[in-house]
């Protein structure tokens, strides 16, 4: 981790930044606990519910009546065979369309098909015979329409007296007083329709009659005809049967398939109707519970009674509190404009119109009715049928002598459990991004106090030390008592034992160098009187070995004073106005003479480059170079030198071809006493002070020196830059 923040470079403010963002955590945990209180919501929510459905059944326990009419005492129902017949919302027009039923109508209607056949005059019933039905009820009458499959309608013939000839229905049903009477539809022309009452079987016009309780009509469709009819609601009993008798041949007219519920010959063999009952949707009504949608189911789990709309229960309590008042400030308006519009884009979901309609109206399933239905109070959570909402179903036992009669289902949404939650967030976020904001601005402040006193101290370091390591000004300490006022105290005490110790090495050749000359002298002039008097041939070759030491010392003490004694000449030294490019054309011509063995090219511009400076320190910057590209320069290969301007500065460069320098040397052998050469290139002492002597001419005129290999990695090349015209200040 440190190596990568070491690697990007990332400043003091930015880490406390960074470790500021810890708070960002505090959102996620308030998130954590508001999920929490949710889940306690809804708990609280599953049990009221609970609660409700029990307080429900417990209003239904122990009234047969409500339920020996229903056809709920018998063990087991048919799907199909026993019929349900819909609670519709306002009366139906018999008119053979429709138009005028329910949207949900293709859901609702029950298929009819080879399952139901009765007769048949062919094996295999083909998939364009078969009838679609659903029976409704509004207004004390029960409607019902069918949807008939029939390729060839055979309508009755006009002043035909056989109603049986043609396409018909027949209805077969008991009374409330368990009466069993049948009922046969023809269909006529134009939509028309004939009732008739079936006194026995149809062997004879005469055991038929016209009958006006029935109302019919049909129309014809794409794929057979739609039919609808009427029965008045206090003319139908427990049991009912529909059967659809088609007629194929024009001929014959004979009856070639029977399709129906159940068999309508006999009472036995009807199948039972079940009709929602009023009585059980007046209690569920008057509980007061319309906020919930509310489900009574018989012990086959088909639907007695229905109340509420399930889109309208949002789980929560009435309150006082208004969430949707209009409030003003700019604080609501950021609130209204910015912060909501964000955490609904991002981090939480508005609750979605939905609607939620089961599979099966007459019929309802789900694990929690069949614990019901088992004796035992049970809550389950399922998505809507759209998938947007999620719901909440309670089911609760139906209590009949020590047996299970039915449940009740009460249904409500989480809408509302989720807005609460919604809004409990958006105050949560407002507040901790309030106190986050509040806590970075100071934690930004307070990086930027620390990183600008870090930097300040920085800038106060690299000012007291120039790029030869030289201590040119001391670090003001500070007074502040915290870690970086201690650091600064420190640095500036480490600034000021550095200057001593480097003043005192600056002077220290100069010392040595006059304390040594005196010695040296008497050496020199004891081994002069020595070489004088007559030796044998080992004692004249130690002598002149000491003189030769003597003379070597000589020249280490005079290099050791050379680079005082340019500093010190530099300070006093005269400015003059110049030519640069005739003092170097000259100075290059004196060296052709002076190293004949070295060839010289020079290069330089036609136009003269006047400049400012000291020419004699100018000529003695390029004796320093010239001895060293001489001395490194491998025989046969020329030294170039270069002059060219540069805009106000002049460009000089010494280029020679020889041995490479080591890597990571080349701004050190600028320094004093700092030298590369090996045995090779050793004739005399060296200390490496010729560069470092050529640095300080260079600085003294405001110019740049650099030493680098060259580009082709063949030799050295030092490149001098020096500005031209006067030089201001020194």
């Amino acid at each position: 981790m440190g190596r990568l923040i070491q690697r990007f470079k990332i400043g003091l403010r930015v880490k406390i930044i960074i470790i500021a963002s810890l708070l960002l955590t505090l959102p996620w945990f308030g998130y954590r606990f508001v999920l929490e209180m949710e889940k306690l919501l809804r708990q609280g929510q599953e049990q009221t519910l609970i609660g409700t459905a029990r307080a429900i059944a417990t209003a239904l326990n122990e009234r047969p009546a409500l339920f020996s009419q229903q056809a709920s005492m018998q063990p087991k129902i048919q799907q199909g065979r026993d019929l349900y017949i819909y609670d519709l919302p306002s009366t139906i027009e018999i008119d053979g369309q429709l138009a005028d039923w329910p949207d949900d109508l293709p859901t609702k209607m029950q298929y009819y098909g080879q399952p139901f056949v009765l007769f048949s005059t062919r094996p295999d019933l083909r998939k364009e015979h078969g009838f679609y039905l659903i029976l409704g009820s509004a207004q004390q009458h029960i409607y019902g329409a069918l949807k008939v499959k029939d390729g060839h309608l055979m309508t009755r013939r006009s002043g035909s007296l056989r109603v049986d000839r043609n396409d018909h229905l027949t209805l077969s049903l008991t009374t409330p007083d368990g009466t069993f009477e049948r009922y046969l539809i023809a269909l006529e022309s134009d939509g028309q329709t004939s009732v008739w009452q079936i006194t026995d079987e149809l062997d004879s016009p005469d055991l038929y009659s016209p009958s006006a309780l029935i109302q019919a009509r049909w129309q014809p469709s794409n794929t057979g005809y739609d039919l609808e009819f009427s029965v008045p609601s206090d003319h139908l009993g427990q049991k009912l049967a529909i059967a659809v008798h088609q007629v194929d041949q024009a001929t014959s007219r004979d009856v070639e398939r029977v399709i129906a519920t159940s068999n309508p010959k006999s009472e036995r063999t009807l199948g039972t109707v079940l009709l929602p009952s009023p009585e059980i949707e007046r209690i569920v009504q008057g509980m007061g519970h319309s906020s919930s949608r509310i489900w009574v189911l018989d012990r086959h789990q088909r639907v007695l009674a229905q109340s509420g709309d399930i889109r309208h229960s949002d789980g929560v309590w009435a309150t006082s509190i208004r969430y949707d008042e209009a409030s003003e400030g700019i604080q609501s308006w950021i609130e209204e404009h910015a912060l909501r519009p964000l955490y609904y884009t991002f981090l939480l979901d508005k609750p979605e119109p939905f609607d939620d309609q089961p599979a099966n109206p007459a019929r309802l399933q789900g694990v929690h009715i069949d614990q019901a239905l088992h004796g035992r109070g049970y809550a389950h959570w399922r998505p809507s049928s759209d998938g947007n909402a999620m719901i909440l179903s309670a089911a609760y036992p139906i209590w009949l002598q020590n047996q299970v009669m039915g449940a009740v289902v009460v249904e409500e949404s989480t809408a509302g459990v989720q807005t609460l939650k919604n809004r409990a967030l958006e105050q949560l976020f407002n507040v901790l991004l309030i106190i986050i904001l509040i806590a970075a601005v100071i934690l930004f402040l307070f990086a930027s106090s620390l990183s600008n006193r870090i930097r300040q101290l920085r800038d106060q370091a690299e000012q007291s030390i120039d790029a030869q390591g030289r201590i040119r000004e001391a670090i003001a300490s500070s007074t502040s008592r915290d870690e970086i006022g201690d650091l600064s105290r420190s640095l500036a005490d480490m600034v000021s034992r550095l200057s001593q110790y480097n003043h005192y090495l600056e002077n220290l050749s100069s010392r040595l160098s006059h304390e040594l000359r005196t010695p040296v002298a008497v050496v020199r002039s004891s081994l002069d009187n020595l070489a004088m008097v007559q030796h044998d041939e080992d004692s004249q070759r130690y002598i002149d070995r000491a003189q030769e030491g003597i003379r070597r010392l000589g020249t280490i003490l005079s290099s050791m004073t050379e680079a005082t004694r340019i500093e010190q000449s530099l300070q006093g030294a005269d400015r003059e106005q110049f030519a640069l490019d005739e003092l170097v054309r000259g100075c290059i011509q004196g060296y052709q003479l002076a190293f004949p063995d070295d060839e010289f090219r020079v290069i330089t511009t036609d136009s003269a480059m006047m400049m400012h400076g000291a020419p004699d320190f100018l000529a003695q910057l390029l004796d320093k170079l010239i001895a060293n590209a001489t001395e490194f320069s491998e025989p046969g290969n020329p030294i170039e030198v270069t002059l060219s301007q540069n805009q106000a500065h002049a460009q000089l460069s010494i280029s020679n071809l020889g041995p490479l320098l080591p890597e990571n040397m080349t701004n050190q052998l600028l320094h004093s006493m700092v030298s590369v050469r090996n045995q090779a290139h050793q004739t005399k002492p060296h200390l490496g002070l010729g560069l470092y002597i050529a640095r300080l001419i260079v600085e003294y005129h405001h110019g740049q020196i650099h030493i680098d290999n060259r580009d082709d990695r063949q030799g050295v090349t030092v490149s001098i830059t020096l500005p031209l015209g006067p030089i201001h200040g020194h």
